[in-house]
């Protein structure tokens, strides 16, 4: 199945550890499709933000239960992306 740039990266992430590695270490992480692999989330992360990514590191966040009134359940599993970019390069997630 081939996927669209767009539908690889879902969303960004955007939270107090992030936003410290993208500080220190050009880190930054999003939410991507769960069948994506590294190397398309590198083409589309580099194609979609202007950036040159040297590493991309992958995983998988495995749903918590929670319950509604009696009824058990499952939030949906995901899967998470945290790319390294060049030194010195910046992506403006505010835009």
């Amino acid at each position: 199945m081939k996927l669209n740039l767009y539908d690889i990266v879902i969303e960004p992430l955007i939270t107090e550890k992030l936003s410290k590695a993208a500080e220190a270490a050009c880190q930054y992480g999003f939410r991507v499709h769960p069948k994506a692999n590294k190397k398309e989330v590198k083409a589309a992360v580099e194609k979609i933000f202007s950036v040159h990514v040297e590493s991309v590191n992958t995983m998988n966040v495995s749903g918590k239960w929670r319950r509604v009134r009696y009824v058990p359940g499952q939030t949906t599993a995901w899967k998470k992306a945290i790319v390294t970019l060049k030194k010195g390069e910046k992506i403006d997630l505010t835009k």
